[in-house]
């Protein structure tokens, strides 16, 4: 039997794979592009969950495991998966990006996926849509860019994680040439949050914070911003909202934001 992974790897990212620092980064161009980019950070998640962990692990080769590499997101796919998704799905992920960083022995462990949306209309569907794909990928997978995921059975050989972006399905978005507008939809995030609230109660025991932070740039001044919690730049042409998921529980209204520039 192949024993691929450390029992620190399955843990952070089986049990733990909710606690991590979450980034939004959105990049409005004049000619009505706009780069997305959904940034993971687990590095402190890891660093508590080292001290755990005895040193005949950290000494094992599977420990020792660094990574930097990019990749296209729809390789790294279940075929599984795949079968779930639609057309417009399947292009989409084709045309994503995924940025995997990590050095366990540095307690490092971060995860960017990047989109290009061509138009407004683009750039919602991406974020309505973005939900159905799954990261449901070992990290020792990622030594091999171009090998897809064939198989997701339960066991040591293969690990089965969690969708990292799954909390994506409870927000409604209506983006235009001088608007954005996200309103988030508590009967789902209420699902979800009853989905995750074992996770998240483990890494709040465990002093583990799970910031979350939305950083909008656009191409011309905000004139208007509804959420008290964003900051406004000084040249007026960047957003930023940084909350925590013990906050989000407590108030989900916290995420809503509405922006005319």
């Amino acid at each position: 039997m192949k024993k691929l992974y450390t029992p620190l790897v399955l843990f952070a990212f089986f049990c733990l794979s909710s606690c991590v620092d979450i980034e939004e980064h959105y990049d409005f161009k004049a000619d009505g592009t706009c780069n997305v980019t959904y940034g993971f950070d687990m590095s402190k998640a890891l660093s508590i969950l080292t001290n755990l962990v005895s040193d005949s692990v950290r000494s094992t080769p599977q420990f020792s495991l660094v990574k930097d590499t990019t990749m296209n997101y729809y390789s790294t796919l279940a075929d599984s998966v795949v079968k779930k998704m639609t057309p417009g799905e399947i292009n989409t992920a084709k045309n994503s990006t995924l940025h995997i960083n990590m050095d366990l022995t540095r307690n490092k462990m971060k995860i960017n996926l990047e989109y290009l949306a061509k138009t407004q209309a683009d750039l919602v569907y991406y974020l309505q849509h973005v939900s159905a794909f799954s990261m449901k990928v070992p990290p020792a997978e990622f030594a091999d860019p171009n090998k897809k995921i064939t198989s997701q059975k339960a066991g040591s050989d293969d690990w089965k994680g969690e969708l990292l972006l799954s909390g994506q399905d409870y927000y409604t978005y209506e983006i235009t040439d001088r608007k954005f507008s996200r309103t988030i939809n508590k009967n789902k995030f209420n699902n979800f949050f009853k989905s995750a609230a074992s996770r998240l109660a483990m890494a709040k025991a465990m002093l583990i914070d799970m910031p979350y932070k939305l950083v909008l740039k656009f191409a011309r001044p905000v004139k208007k911003i509804d959420n008290s919690k964003a900051l406004l730049s000084a040249d007026r042409k960047q957003v930023t909202l940084i909350t925590t998921m013990d906050e989000v529980m407590k108030n989900p209204a916290l995420m809503n934001l509405k922006v005319d520039f």
